[in-house]
Order: C-alpha cells, then structure tokens, then sequence
C-alpha cells in the first residue's frame, strides 16, 4: 500500500466537495486514450509542478525515471514514486516513510503552481489555494 496524493488543474474541477469527489472518481477510472506515465498530456502548470516534483520524488516510471541514478544515492530508493498522469489530474502514490516529506512538499509546489491539492490517504482535504478549501 502506498500513501497516496493528488494534484490537478484547478480551472477544470468542480468547486464542491461532492462534486470534485465524483469528479475524482471518473478521473481514477483512467479512461483516457494515453500514457498514464507521459507528462506531455498535461496542462502547463500540471507540467511545471511535476517537473519540481520529481527533483526530490523521481518517477518509478517513463521518460523522467532514475534507475541509473541508484548506483550513487542508496536513499532514493525510498523516494521513488508511482506518478499516473492525466490530462487534468496527476496521482502520486508515495512509500509511507515518505509521507511527511511527500505531503509538505507537494502542497507546497501546488500551491506554487496554482494546482489544486487532495490529500487522498490523508484527511481528504481538498485545498485550492492557502486560503480556500473544499468543505
């Protein structure tokens, strides 16, 4: 089991917590007609946070992985990461070690690139900015 986080294009999600759930839901059914591991589907701020991202959380898989990289850092094992990206959405399933570091910094970049933030294995929140969240 992974301790699992979301990101996701803020100007295509509903803005209620009902909504954005079902909303959340389709997405996870991973329905669309591409890579799940490729960034290129993305929006350009889904984009830019998931090239932050990956300086501290490196991709299991796809074009960004870091195999070789393990030869010279032991401890990036523990920080590797399972992204699925969509169109409108990235999920990111963490090693539970991992879980603070993991949850501080992903809401940071959120909230640097204007994408929302669900806290999936967490408390649920649904955070859109520092000052609004979904209720």
């Amino acid at each position: 089991m992974s301790y699992d986080l979301v990101v996701f294009e803020k100007s295509i999600a509903p803005a209620s917590k009902a909504e954005f759930l079902e909303w959340y839901e389709e997405q996870v059914e991973w329905k669309e007609d591409h890579d799940y591991d490729s960034i290129e589907v993305s929006s350009s701020k889904l984009k830019s946070w998931f090239l932050d991202m990956i300086k501290l959380f490196p991709p299991m898989n796809g074009d960004f992985d870091m195999d070789d990289a393990l030869e010279n850092d032991q401890e990036l094992e523990s920080r590797f990461t399972d992204y699925s990206i969509g169109k409108n959405l990235i999920y990111a399933g963490f090693a539970w070690s991992q879980a603070e570091t993991a949850y501080n910094t992903m809401l940071m970049l959120a909230l640097k690139h204007d994408v929302g933030f669900f806290d999936v294995s967490g408390t649920g929140a649904i955070i859109l900015s520092e000052t609004i969240k979904l209720d």
